[in-house]
């Protein structure tokens, strides 16, 4: 789903985020080289010492998140991402970030519960929007499939289903930034 592919490029603008706001940009740059590099546990040890100190910052607590996710430590992820909404409601990245883990999880319910938090953050936040045509097609799919289920001789149900399983297919590649 194309969900994913938006938290890969929230997270690209995170880094130039944390880059340009923050004045410890060697510790940003070290903790993701090191990530990068395999030594992912001390990336980890390097964050949480920042965070002792600067637990009040969304960009580091962010980066925390996204370098979770990436960690494949998604269950770890969602606490942070979680309790970013809780203490800054007004950032809208780790709404939408839930909302990927979320919905990567099928529980698109919950997907959505977080975009829309992300668009009350940000109403012009392009992704988020995105993100939620995308939950709300997948959502019409599960519903369109519950439908035929039970009424398995309405005709009317096979040719919606098909055009939103083409819409919820991945995107090409020619339609990648």
């Amino acid at each position: 789903m194309s969900l994913v592919r938006h938290l890969q490029l929230a997270c690209a603008t995170l880094i130039l985020w944390l880059y340009a706001g923050m004045a410890h940009a060697d510790d940003v740059a070290n903790i993701t080289q090191l990530f990068r590099s395999g030594q992912q546990g001390e990336a980890f040890t390097q964050i949480d010492a920042l965070l002792a100190n600067k637990s009040d910052r969304p960009d580091l607590r962010m980066l925390k998140g996204v370098l979770l996710v990436d960690a494949r430590r998604t269950d770890e992820a969602l606490v942070v991402f979680q309790q970013l909404t809780e203490d800054f409601p007004e950032v809208p990245e780790p709404y939408n970030n839930l909302a990927v883990l979320y919905a990567a999880r099928g529980d698109f319910d919950r997907a959505r519960q977080a975009l829309e938090g992300a668009l009350r953050a940000n109403p012009g936040f392009a992704t988020a929007h995105q993100n939620l045509g995308d939950v709300y097609a997948q959502l019409a799919q599960l519903s369109y499939q519950r439908a035929l289920k039970a009424e398995p001789t309405n005709a009317e149900i096979p040719p919606r289903l098909a055009l939103l399983r083409k819409l919820n297919e991945p995107a090409t590649s020619k339609s990648s930034p």
